[in-house]
């Protein structure tokens, strides 16, 4: 039982929003979890390469930056829903995403997401 219970908490992802980042303090460099908010509208940039940035917001006034490199879902837009699973990077607050997931219509809004109130900045654009 207990070695079930390890590694369930092994493969179990942790979900933040920005704000519950600040109140319950970083996850460790390198551990996945899954953040949630909305993409901030105009934070969408292109890095190096394909790497492509943008920032996670959820009303509460903070903010998560993130780095995504590959395809991404066709519905991901500005001022959207999105989750993205990965882990942070040591020494910074930058998030590196493995995966990103976004909503699948109007009225989608992530499981995680209920209640968070989507912040003023977020509009939709399309």
């Amino acid at each position: 039982m207990v070695v079930a219970g390890m590694a369930l908490r092994q493969h179990a992802d942790l979900f933040y929003t920005p704000q519950l980042l600040v109140e319950r303090g970083m996850p460790e460099p390198g551990q996945r979890v899954r953040i949630g908010g909305f993409v901030q509208p105009d934070s969408r940039r292109n890095g190096e390469g394909a790497e492509m940035l943008f920032i996670i917001e959820d009303g509460s006034g903070e903010t998560v930056q993130v780095s995504y490199t590959g395809l991404v879902p066709d519905l991901f837009r500005e001022g959207e829903g999105v989750v993205a699973t990965g882990s942070f990077e040591t020494d910074t607050r930058l998030f590196v995403a493995e995966e990103i997931l976004a909503k699948h219509d109007e009225n989608y809004q992530p499981r995680e997401l209920e209640g968070v109130e989507r912040p003023a900045t977020a509009e939709a654009s399309y």
